[in-house]
């Protein structure tokens, strides 16, 4: 199913605060999860709703094209699937090898976390890094050319 320049469905929450969808047949579907295609490279552009039983519900060629309660609707969904802290600082790390211990800073306060392998460094297209740390949570590095001076030189052993 693809989107016009009017969406023929609604989205609303149901009782259990899961989004529901409510296609251009009248057809509810319950607990749709709103995937974005490219989410690094261009997050305003395609996005999938997916079902309960992971199919493709609907597809969204561009957020900025929805109505603004639909959009505010999907932007709180997508922001508690999109949790990525942006890695501002590194204080220090338990070794040059892995797995090791990172302590630094982030938009959203000082934490710790484990790097399991070199490979969960991603290095970006547009420049920027995504590192993975052991528990899944991704920590991006916008620019890491921003970073201080002490950090881009512990950054530099694992790249």
């Amino acid at each position: 199913m693809s989107l016009m320049n009017t969406p023929d469905f609604q989205l609303s929450r149901d009782a259990f605060g899961r989004l529901l969808l409510t296609d251009a047949d009248g057809q509810r579907h319950e607990g749709i999860v709103p995937v974005r295609a490219f989410p690094l490279s261009a997050p305003q552009a395609g996005l999938s709703l997916v079902g309960a039983d992971g199919r493709e519900r609907l597809w969204i060629d561009r957020l900025d094209d929805l109505p603004p309660a639909m959009r505010a609707l999907l932007d709180e969904e997508l922001a508690a699937r999109d949790f990525a802290p942006a890695l501002l600082k590194l204080h220090a790390v338990s070794s040059f090898g892995v797995p090791s211990t990172w302590r630094v800073d982030t938009d959203r306060g000082p934490t710790r976390f484990v790097l399991k392998a070199e490979e969960d460094i991603r290095r970006l297209a547009d420049g920027s890094l995504l590192i993975a740390s052991a528990h899944g949570v991704q920590f991006r590095i916008a620019d890491p050319k921003t970073l201080d001076r002490a950090s881009r030189k512990l950054l530099e052993r694992f790249l």
